[in-house]
């Protein structure tokens, strides 16, 4: 497939002294959904207004659908690049019905033409019954919609949207996710979208960028991103873990205080080096045992399993286990070896 979206060794500045996006490189292919995750302040969305042409590079080309358009003296304006973008808000017009806030941005079409489109835009969003509707109206979901609507009626070569679920109640939210997913894959659009949820990237994303302080720590496929974290930043940001002191005994075991465990090295790492296991949840199992020495501190109910923090020689770490279990319990440990990583 071809690459829709190629940025090259970008950065950006708002000012002359502070530099929000260092040396940053990215690809997407053509109709692929790539989500730009990390927490507040981590330069998601100044990227995002970069690409839109709302904020000049310091550095760097990028380029949509092979065409040079911020760089190498080269700048196309906002309204010259084809690019859609959907806010937090969704910024409709409050006083505009919802055909009239999707057709609005088809002043190049003549009145059948755009009528034609607005009627295939709202029946596949699902809002034909909606069309006379003003925004105030309409539910946050059917509003996200409508949106979506809008920014596909002059089918932009790339879409952005920025936290483009965080309005909706949870209870919807994922229905609404996988509802427009579909839809993008149905009409083959390219997107790239914001959050800080990791469960709406894993959800709604075919590859994640996970951001760092202006520059992109790894970038792929969420099941790469999880199962071979790059560094311990990804590690923690895409899930919730703590850390096991250890001992590189072999190539594949490592001395702890729980005995010897299998894992990963995510770097090299030297055989009777110190070095620190990951484990998530679920490969800390524990289960009721009077005289272990090891402790539950917090349990956590999940829905349908149990989440607990346990105390082991002085050292928190996160468990799961198949039975009620309550705090000052004490517990026997097992720890899992499938999916531990080293670093």
């Amino acid at each position: 497939m071809s690459c829709a979206l190629s940025i090259q060794n970008l950065s950006c500045k708002y000012d002359l002294q502070t530099t929000v996006l260092r040396d940053l490189s990215l690809e997407v292919t053509q109709g692929e959904i790539v989500c730009l995750l990390g927490a507040s302040g981590c330069g998601k969305t100044t990227l995002l207004k970069a690409i839109a042409g709302l904020l000049p590079l310091s550095s760097g080309t990028m380029s949509l659908d092979c065409k040079t358009i911020d760089g190498e003296g080269r700048w196309l304006p906002p309204e010259q690049r084809n690019i859609g973008m959907i806010f937090q808000d969704y910024a409709l017009f409050p006083h505009l019905t919802v055909k009239e806030n999707i057709a609005f941005g088809l002043r190049g079409l003549n009145s059948v033409e755009r009528s034609e489109r607005v009627k295939e835009m709202l029946e596949l969003v699902h809002l034909a019954n909606y069309s006379e509707r003003y925004p105030h109206q309409l539910s946050g979901g059917q509003q996200q919609r409508v949106a979506i609507a809008r920014s596909l009626a002059y089918k932009p070569d790339l879409l952005l949207l920025d936290e483009p679920f965080s309005n909706i109640d949870t209870q919807v939210r994922h229905e609404l996710i996988a509802e427009i997913r579909k839809i993008f894959k149905t009409q083959g659009v390219t997107a790239i979208f914001v959050t800080h949820s990791r469960e709406e990237a894993f959800a709604f994303a075919d590859k994640m960028a996970v951001m760092n302080h202006g520059v992109i720590e790894q970038y792929g496929t969420a099941s790469e991103l999880y199962y071979k974290p790059s560094s311990k930043f990804v590690a923690d940001f895409l899930g919730g873990g703590s850390y096991l002191v250890a001992r590189r005994s072999s190539e594949s075991e490592f001395e702890t205080e729980f005995g010897l465990v299998e894992a990963t090295a995510q770097q090299y790492i030297q055989i009777g080096a110190s070095c620190e296991l990951l484990l998530r949840p679920q490969h800390v199992q524990i289960s009721a045992a009077e005289g272990s020495g090891v402790t539950v501190l917090e349990q956590q109910f999940m829905g349908d399993h149990c989440r607990y923090v346990i105390d082991a020689s002085g050292r928190r770490l996160l468990a799961s286990s198949a039975e009620p279990l309550s705090i000052g319990q004490q517990v026997s440990v097992e720890v899992k070896t499938q999916g531990v990583l080293a670093f």
